[in-house]
């Protein structure tokens, strides 16, 4: 059975709701099998969307490996954590080899934390110079920028410079402390695609139930019904993948009500779950 899709925004891209994040298993050096095992899951479980960065451990290599063959069919993501020029471009340059690709699908600013770095970006051999220098030449065919610390930082980012994408944390613990659902709203209205991400909470919440299995339907189904194109989870095993794809498979929009009991269910251990904000 296929995957329901959504258009990513400008890039045009039709997109599966559910995408494959570079954390998990993908995000450690030395776990070949395990890490072929999750992406060949996704690949047969209909994901077209595969997330990878700079930073994270080997997960372009285990990509680079596994996804031979099927590079046409794929939506391939990385990022760059540089913030200058000849950093972003030292990585591009890793990053296409490890990825065994000509291009990217979508190159992402990584990881926005300050002011101060969103006016770097577009200052005299900043970051985001590389990212029009790639995309002029071919070596990318979409731009995008990622923060999950500071909503306003984020805002800052898209009021002030031009990307196709932007990836953000979609989860019911948000709206209790510096939400980043608003972000996501305005950046769907100019027309960007909006990716989910820390829908699991690090999978602190399954963890903690009686019945895993039916809370990550629920988290995904969460994500689902925000202002998102997709949302991207990593995994530790194919089985994982598999879940978690039969859960965007099966996703029916939740109610305002039903978001609402979700939130005042994670209250007490909202901030817990937000460890990805100072």
């Amino acid at each position: 059975m296929s995957l329901p899709q959504r258009t990513l925004g400008r890039t045009g891209h039709s997109a599966t709701i559910l995408g494959l994040g570079g954390e998990g298993v993908l995000r450690t050096f030395g776990y070949d099998h395990q890490a072929e095992a999750v992406i060949r899951a996704a690949l047969e479980a209909g994901i077209n969307y595969f997330e990878s960065a700079r930073a994270y451990s080997g997960s372009e290599a285990y990509l680079g490996r596994s996804l031979k063959g099927h590079r046409d069919k794929v939506f391939l993501t990385s990022k760059t954590h540089g913030r200058t020029f000849n950093e972003a471009m030292a990585h591009l340059t890793i990053t296409l080899k490890n990825l065994n690709t000509d291009y990217l699908d979508l190159w992402q600013i990584h990881d926005l934390r300050t002011m101060d770095e969103v006016g770097a970006l577009g200052g005299p051999s900043g970051a985001l110079e590389a990212l029009h220098y790639a995309r002029e030449r071919g070596w990318v065919r979409f731009i995008g920028v990622t923060g999950h610390q500071d909503p306003e930082v984020l805002r800052r980012a898209l009021e002030t410079y031009e990307f196709d994408t932007v990836l953000m944390p979609m989860n019911p613990a948000e709206p209790h402390f510096a939400s980043f659902v608003p972000v996501a709203q305005e950046a769907m209205a100019k027309g960007m695609g909006v990716i989910g991400m820390k829908v699991l909470c690090r999978g602190q919440l399954p963890q903690l139930a009686e019945e895993p299995e039916k809370v990550v339907r629920e988290l995904v189904a969460y994500a689902l019904s925000q202002p998102v194109s997709l949302a991207v989870v990593g995994a530790d095993s194919a089985q994982q993948v598999q879940e978690l794809a039969a859960a965007a498979r099966d996703f029916v929009p939740m109610t305002i009500e039903e978001q609402r009991r979700l939130e005042e269910a994670v209250a007490p251990m909202a901030r817990q779950l937000m460890y990805y904000k100072p």
